[in-house]
């Protein structure tokens, strides 16, 4: 049961999201619901802790927060990760989702396809800082990260 089966973001800190950007929130909140593997491992000879788990997502004081609780609410693990490794690639990331939403309206769809790919690989990158942010932490797969690498630019304010 190394499992998230629910996702919690407060986003009240920060400005409401485009129509895109809430669409693929609740694309990727569903996604990963539907299929996630999430652990966290145990610490100091403590066993781990037991899943499945609620996660929620937030900003506090500067920082992104990851809170992990069962679901009964006994809480598992709370981490706070500096936002400087993600600015780039989450600005990256806006910037190509941009051009990617103004390409569907007018491009060709070789040109689509193109945007489409880079696009995915900055995706791919921010889930593999994701992931080192997360290392001893948390192990999650690609699939995962890459989810949660969505929800997480839904609450970094843009530069």
């Amino acid at each position: 049961m190394s499992r998230i089966i629910r996702v919690e973001i407060d986003d009240s800190a920060i400005a409401p999201a485009t129509p895109e950007m809430e669409q693929e929130r609740r694309v990727a909140i569903f996604d990963l619901i539907e299929d996630n593997s999430f652990q966290i491992p145990g610490r100091e000879g403590e066993p781990v802790p037991d899943g499945p788990y609620v996660l929620e997502l937030c900003i506090r004081e500067g920082r992104l927060v990851f809170d992990v609780t069962t679901e009964a609410a006994d809480k598992v693990a709370e981490f706070h990760l500096s936002l400087g490794p993600f600015r780039q690639v989450v600005k990256d990331y806006f910037q190509i989702c941009q051009s990617y939403f103004n390409a569907v309206k007018r491009l060709p769809p070789a040109q689509i396809e193109a945007i489409d790919m880079a696009r995915r690989g900055i995706h791919n990158e921010g889930a593999r800082t994701l992931q080192e942010r997360l290392e001893g932490k948390a192990a999650l797969d690609i699939d995962t990260a890459r989810r949660l690498f969505t929800l997480i630019c839904a609450l970094i304010p843009q530069v």
